[in-house]
């Protein structure tokens, strides 16, 4: 059987952090951003974490297994 691969796609959209979760950045951020409230805009270029089975299955699919 052949060696399992990290998802590369996987691994430019999130990161794992020295803790151990998974961080990712939110979605709605990528333009057209002048219609929405600056306080919105501070929420949006924050990281989030994902948490639960979603978090266990991407660390899966980052480290191949």
């Amino acid at each position: 059987m052949a060696k399992a691969k990290p998802h590369k796609g996987l691994l430019k959209r999130v990161k794992v952090s020295a803790s151990g979760k998974v961080m990712r950045h939110k979605s709605c951020a990528g333009h057209l951003m002048s219609g929405k409230s600056g306080r919105r805009c501070q929420r949006l270029r924050r990281k989030t974490s994902l948490g639960g089975q979603l978090a266990a299955n991407v660390l899966r699919a980052i480290r191949g297994g």
